[in-house]
Order: structure tokens, then sequence, then C-alpha cells
């Protein structure tokens, strides 16, 4: 059972009587209320129908939906609630230095000169200290020599921090830990960003083709144009056949070769083919 104080508990006892409910249902609808900071509420209270949410001065939905009768009662429910936990002592304090406090950081760092939170995650800054409670557990770092200006947190929910300092952006993970056993890694949601296996894989598609486009497999070349056997040129320049068309047929074989071996590209085999086509 939750722990109240003498002033919280008589709210309750008096709120279950007055609306015929169990004091643990009071109860329920009073932890879901000073979970919303007393302005709103989740709650499951099967002598209410069931889930619902409600929202000072805004709409009150149950698992009745067309029960208005139900959704009024809910809401004054709601709304007593909440003026009793700003007007008393409801909950007992908690210590300080403990999870679920205010200064839940331990009291030996003193008073941060900033603090604050980003869903389930709160840190406060302290000269040379950074302390991060996840979920209760609290891990305090030593900022070494940096001049933290501000934390952020990543989107999506993660447990990633940064801060900034005149070093720029910095992980908060890469500081030395005082006490606690820091934040978990980060998953990894960067998913264009290539494996290890896929950067050996393109790393090897990459590489250059065992035969150059002009060279056979056994290392000689396809096409000389240096004035040997194939081809050699006129006093203009211009490009003259001296090769049969049986030559260049079998030099297409060898590029076709080439290509079903994957040292050519498409590209690059037709490219050769048509040139060497044109020759003919």
């Amino acid at each position: 059972m939750q722990n109240l104080t003498p002033e919280g508990l008589n709210l309750v006892n008096d709120i279950a009587q007055r609306y015929n409910l169990s004091q643990a249902a009071v109860i329920h609808m009073l932890v879901a209320v000073n979970n919303g900071g007393g302005t709103m509420a989740q709650f499951n209270c099967p002598e209410l129908g069931g889930s619902g949410q409600w929202m000072r001065g805004g709409m009150t939905m149950v698992g009745d939906m067309f029960n208005y009768g139900l959704k009024m009662t809910v809401d004054n429910l709601c709304n007593e609630l909440a003026n009793g936990l700003a007007n008393m002592q409801v909950f007992p304090p908690v210590p300080r230095g403990t999870p679920g406090s205010n200064q839940w950081w331990p009291q030996d760092l003193g008073s941060p000169f900033s603090s604050g939170s980003q869903n389930n995650i709160r840190y406060a800054i302290f000269p040379n200290r950074l302390a991060v409670e996840l979920n209760g557990a609290v891990t305090v770092y030593d900022t070494l020599d940096h001049q933290i200006g501000g934390v952020s947190q990543q989107q999506g929910g993660n447990t990633s921090l940064t801060f900034s300092s005149q070093y720029g952006t910095v992980s908060v993970s890469s500081l030395p830990i005082v006490s606690g056993k820091g934040l978990p890694p980060a998953p990894q949601t960067n998913f264009a960003a290539p494996s290890s296996n896929q950067s050996a894989s393109n790393s090897q598609n990459n590489a250059p083709p065992p035969a150059s486009q002009n060279q056979s497999q056994s290392g000689q070349p396809l096409s000389n144009n240096s004035g040997s056997n194939n081809f050699d040129q006129n006093s203009s320049g211009q490009p003259r056949s001296s090769a049969s068309a049986n030559e260049i047929l079998s030099l297409i074989e060898k590029l076709a070769s080439l290509h079903s071996a994957g040292a050519l590209t498409d590209d690059e085999f037709y490219s050769k083919k048509n040139e060497l086509l044109s020759r003919l």
C-alpha cells in the first residue's frame, strides 16, 4: 500500500466515503493524479469503469464512453485529489539523495548550478561533476576540464546524452565514471552506416578487376594501339584497320569472357564491343 501522511490518509478516507469507493480505488486515482503533476491522470480502476484519462479543464474519458454520470464523477474526484495534493503533504517527503526525491543526487555534491530532465533521464551539473539518473540509478561523472554549457538527449527516447563545452559537443559516455554503473550504450539507429561486413563487401566490389578492359586474363592486351598487329595509325593519326574480321570477332569473344567473369561491367563491355564492331 502507498505510504501516506496522516493528512493524506484522512483525505483518502473522506473521499472514499463520499464517493462510495474503496480506499484502494481512491489511492490508485491519487497516485495517477500525482504522476500527472496534478493536471492529468491515466488510470485503470475497475470501480471507475476500467481504463480512462483525465485532464484538468479538458476532456475526461472513461471505459463506458457514453456514461456521462461516470465522467462527471471521475472529473470531480480528480479535481479534489489535485487540490489536496496542492494544499497539503499527502505523501511523506522523500529523503534527499534518494531516488524519487527532487534532490536525487548524492548529498556530498552540494547544490547544482544547473539541472533538468528529458524523458526518463534527469541530470544535474556541479563543479567538476555531472550526475545522471536513469530509472532510479544514479551515475556521477568526472567532467575533467570541461565547462559544461548544456546537456541534450538524442531524439527517439534512447539513453544517449551529450553536453556542450568549450571543446564542442561531447558524449557523456566519454567521461570517467566516479560512481554508479553508467548509461547503457545507445542502440544503433544509423542504418545508413555500413556494418563491418558491408564495408568488407564494398571494398571487394570496389577493388580493380583482375584484368582491365584492355587486357585479357593472361595479361596480354586486347587492343594495342601502339602500332602492333591489330590496329595501327596512318600518317594523319587516324586508325587504320589491319585486323581481319576474324581477329575482331576473337577480341569480342574475349570481351564476352571477361564480362561473364565479372571483370567488365555492362557499360564497359558494350562500349568496347560497339567500338570493335564499328571497325568491321
